[in-house]
């Protein structure tokens, strides 16, 4: 597939995207940035949810991920079943009723400014981070198959990447990715869909013989009984990774709360993990199929992250697939990066600075210069990323999130399932030792998604040696 064609079919993609923009992004106001004028279709805001959920980690990492792990990732995923229902019963119920914008005002009424402004630069930290890795992959693969014949440097390939994030998002923000999020989602699972069926062709399945071909390989395995990959660890990683990451993510939760209701942003996290489970073992399915075709046909591959884009870009399943491929992995990394930059903007504005949603001018010249300013900082991460990255990307960023988002599970279990204060200017110390902590005995005990837990429980016990007699 040559270069030519794959930048034709970016710049095409990209003029779609900013043609959305501008429909959906004719006001200005910080109140269309931050929340979409409450006025977000459910329907929409889940189905654009799976693409910012998955994102390009999970297009390119999972279906990688299956000659080490077999399908043991779906053990997570039914994790998230748990984390979803805990999120649409007990957290958004809590945000709906304060009427918040930045879920983490909450921690602001319940301890104090010190554990609010901490919450909100852990989930900065964790976003930037997160972002980041998802940011990597998609420049990384561009770089190798397209920018590298054309002697452009990464580093370049990085600031276009990021720019065209800008282009669309630095308006009306979250009101316009609601639908720019739904339209990437449908190209990813159409690339994924119809990927499978162009593999199972060539390998002369139809679809009973290719469920039975993918259920009797060596990779099909589900539920393990020990070891790192034992159910219950993976079952309550899962569950404990979906709160955090979506619960207690500004990410995340900013798309459920601009829709008009408690009950419709209910109604679209109940039909939104549902539809997660199917689409994971879609990703797990390709994967077996996308190993059993590169050693049939030969096709070589460095790591497991390079098996998708090897067999989609060699020209094996035509030029179809390859366009496919870019599409797909565009849209699922630019799904959840647009999103991830409106809620950096998004918190930096409120939870530092201190914006209304119905600030003025001067608020709104400030936003985008916020807006501009996480822009930069980004690719300056992934360009540290890309120096010192060795391992794969989504276990890379599962580790982080279990570092990051642990003390925010600490600080929102000890607020809901307590009635104790706490020395609220000593809560930001709290949340930095737990991280610490759970790194050194990480050296002597290895752990693996569950440090997320163990972090959440140490920032608990320290929440509670600081409570006071209130």
């Amino acid at each position: 597939m040559s270069s030519t064609l794959i930048i034709s079919v970016i710049v095409i993609y990209f003029l779609v995207l900013v043609g959305i923009s501008f429909i959906t992004g004719k006001s200005d106001s910080n109140a269309s940035f931050f929340s979409g004028d409450k006025q977000s279709p459910w329907y929409i805001v889940a189905f654009g949810m799976i693409g910012a959920s998955l994102s390009g980690v999970t297009f390119i990492s999972v279906p990688g991920w299956v000659a080490a792990s077999d399908f043991s990732y779906m053990q997570m995923v039914f994790g998230y079943l748990l984390g979803y229902l805990v999120i649409a019963t007990v957290l958004m119920p809590l945000y709906y009723r304060m009427n918040l914008t930045s879920i983490y005002g909450y921690l602001q009424s319940r301890f104090g400014n010190s554990s609010y402004k901490t919450g909100a630069i852990f989930f900065l930290i964790s976003r930037v981070i997160g972002a980041s890795f998802r940011l990597y992959l998609v420049a990384n693969v561009l770089q190798i198959y397209v920018f590298d014949a054309w002697g452009v440097p990464f580093e370049m390939t990085v600031v276009v990447t990021i720019l065209l994030i800008w282009v669309y998002t630095f308006r009306s923000g979250i009101k316009t990715i609601i639908w720019t999020d739904t339209l990437q989602t449908l190209f990813m699972l159409v690339a994924v869909g119809l990927s499978v069926y162009l593999i199972s062709v060539d390998m002369n399945l139809n679809f009973t013989s290719l469920i039975s071909t993918v259920k009797e390989s060596d990779y099909s395995q589900i539920f393990f009984w020990e070891g790192k990959q034992h159910f219950v660890r993976q079952f309550l990683s899962g569950a404990f990774m979906a709160i955090v990451m979506t619960g207690l993510d500004q990410d995340m939760m900013q798309k459920n709360l601009s829709c008009k209701s408690l009950g419709d942003a209910q109604k679209n996290m109940f039909w939104f993990s549902i539809v997660l489970v199917f689409v994971n073992l879609l990703f797990l399915s390709l994967g077996a199929l996308l190993y059993m075709y590169a050693e049939t046909h030969g096709i070589p591959f460095n790591e497991a992250d390079d098996l998708f884009p090897a067999v989609a870009l060699s020209g094996g399943l035509g030029i179809g697939v390859g366009i496919l491929f870019i599409l797909g992995l565009i849209a699922a990394a630019y799904s959840s990066a647009d999103s991830a930059l409106t809620s950096l903007t998004t918190s930096f504005c409120i939870d530092l600075l201190g914006f209304d949603v119905d600030s003025g001018i001067k608020e709104i010249k400030q936003r985008k210069l916020v807006h501009l300013g996480f822009s930069i900082l980004l690719v300056l991460v992934i360009l540290v990323f890309k120096s010192i990255n060795d391992d794969s990307v989504i276990s890379a960023l599962f580790k982080v999130a279990g570092y990051t988002y642990g003390p925010l599970l600490g600080m929102y279990a000890f607020g809901l399932f307590t009635k104790l204060s706490v020395k609220d200017n000593w809560v930001p110390l709290v949340a930095v030792l737990s991280p610490v902590a759970c790194y050194i005995i990480q050296l002597y005990i290895p752990f693996g998604f569950e440090l997320l837990i163990l972090n959440g429980f140490i920032t608990f016990v320290g929440l509670y040696l600081l409570k006071t007699s209130k």
